[in-house]
């Protein structure tokens, strides 16, 4: 399929209106639709919130009776199911469009090219392909969701320049400056969960809530929390506990009944799950995080937990902030890797983008599979 040039520009608009729905949609896509008659835009929108008005309606209710004959431009395949809204593909039937350009198709199963037909029935000329990779890195977690039933995971790491995370005794706070703690609080923000191990919370009681950032009014809230804690030896007082959000606690302890019971209480949910040789079983781990419509995991956690999620070949993107500092030989390492004792075993980065926050350096990196 050839796009001109125009087809371009207005599909590079809608990608742009998308955005708008970074923080906010989730756990939907976020979509972002561009009307245009005779070269001129007539109406535009973007999905800003699960259960509110797609992109296309919104774009539609712009345009009104413009949108007759008109093309629209759209970042994702029209839907064509009743979800928590009417489908888009009739909505775009009865406006009387002419042509629909998506990006790409719907992953989503109930979806999966049958908003297209549904439009090619009706006579609607559609296209689909144009600017399919930028839409889809706007949508990793939810279309690694649908495609293998698993959340798109970033572990997030903070270290000196000599690859320490904390010194021999323990301390830690703190290793990089504001700009990246801020940044950090970004990441959490677009995020539907964020991961962290038992040994963090006892060692710094951390919150793991989104703060100093502006953020939508149409933000829905704290991600869940989740606790990784195979023995289930977290306090019912930790401060991802009585903190705002939801949270999660795994565990797969065999007698459980009296701290579960002490933690729900606190207000946590506590759910038993598969347990492997060293803890618990990350992908099972991941699996249950799908089925509760989680689309982006943010991992923070220690070096040890940190070092298995990357083992086991569930990390799809590695965020590590260094800082300006040295802090020896003797404090904890950025990961723990154990087995790899030769050049051939290293486990190759791409390196997808590289600058300054404030101070510190960001290395956003992919594992190479």
């Amino acid at each position: 399929m050839r796009f001109s040039v125009a087809d371009h520009h207005f599909m590079a608009q809608a990608l742009r209106l998308a955005e708008r729905g970074l923080w906010t949609t989730r756990p939907n896509p976020r979509v972002g639709c561009v009307i245009v008659r005779d070269g001129e835009v007539v109406g535009e929108g973007a999905h800003l919130r699960a259960g509110e008005s797609h992109a296309e309606v919104h774009a539609l209710a712009m345009a009104g009776e413009r949108a007759r004959g008109a093309t629209a431009y759209v970042t994702l395949e029209p839907c064509s199911h009743h979800g928590r809204t009417p489908p888009c593909a009739e909505a775009l039937l009865e406006a009387g469009i002419g042509r629909v350009v998506a990006a790409m198709p719907d992953p989503n199963p109930q979806v999966a090219g049958r908003g297209l037909a549904r439009l090619q029935a009706a006579g609607v000329e559609t296209a689909v392909g144009l600017l399919a990779a930028e839409a889809e890195a706007l949508n990793p977690g939810f279309v690694q969701r649908m495609r293998i039933g698993r959340p798109f995971v970033r572990c997030k790491l903070a270290a000196s320049l000599d690859g320490r995370t904390a010194l021999a005794s323990g301390e830690s706070k703190w290793i990089t400056a504001a700009d990246a703690r801020r940044d950090v609080h970004r990441l959490r923000a677009r995020s539907c969960a964020i991961v962290t191990g038992s040994g963090t919370v006892q060692a710094d009681d951390p919150a793991l809530t989104v703060r100093d950032t502006k953020l939508p009014a149409q933000w829905p809230g704290q991600p869940l929390r989740v606790v990784l804690d195979s023995q289930l030896r977290t306090a019912p007082a930790a401060a991802v506990v009585q903190g705002e959000g939801e949270v999660l606690i795994l565990h797969a302890a065999a007698d459980a009944s009296p701290r579960a019971a002490a933690l729900t209480a606190a207000g946590a949910r506590v759910e038993r799950i598969a347990a492997a040789a060293d803890g618990l079983d990350l992908a099972a781990v991941l699996e249950r995080l799908a089925a509760l419509e989680i689309n982006e995991v943010l991992v923070e956690a220690g070096p040890t937990l940190a070092g298995a999620f990357v083992q086991a070949g569930l990390v799809d993107e590695l965020v590590i902030y260094l800082a300006p500092h040295l802090m020896g030989h003797d404090g904890s390492p950025l990961l723990r890797l154990p087995g790899i004792v030769s050049m051939k075993q290293r486990l190759p980065l791409r390196i997808l983008d590289v600058r300054m926050v404030g101070t510190d350096l960001r290395v956003r990196a992919r594992l190479e599979k």
